[in-house]
């Protein structure tokens, strides 16, 4: 079980990580991502339709809010990972942006 403190830093790491692949993929797809709060939002124009992942340190999980669903990821000693399907979170959102952008990739 994570510490608070190691939830924190681990959440952190994750989604600073996660931020920097999507805002580069940003330049070549048409979305927009920002990094505001420890929260990461991913946001489409056409259609409109917003992503948030956000820590929740109480439960030490991240959360994620895509396409009218709540996701909730677990550490698993090595990642954030989607308990019912394994996938990781980059896993997890670069599947969720390709319901909406066919060819993406990260």
């Amino acid at each position: 079980m994570l510490t608070d403190q190691e939830f924190r830093q681990k959440s952190d790491l994750c989604l600073e990580s996660l931020y920097g692949e999507l805002a580069r993929a940003s330049e070549d797809y048409d979305f927009d991502v920002e990094m505001n709060n420890g929260a990461l939002t991913v946001e489409f124009e056409d259609p409109p339709q917003r992503f948030v992942v956000s820590p929740n340190a109480p439960v030490k999980q991240i959360w994620v809010s895509a396409h009218v669903q709540s996701y909730k990821l677990d550490w698993n000693g090595t990642a954030f990972i989607l308990p019912a399907t394994g996938e990781t979170l980059r896993e997890m959102m670069t599947g969720a942006i390709r319901k909406l952008i066919p060819d993406f990739t990260l």
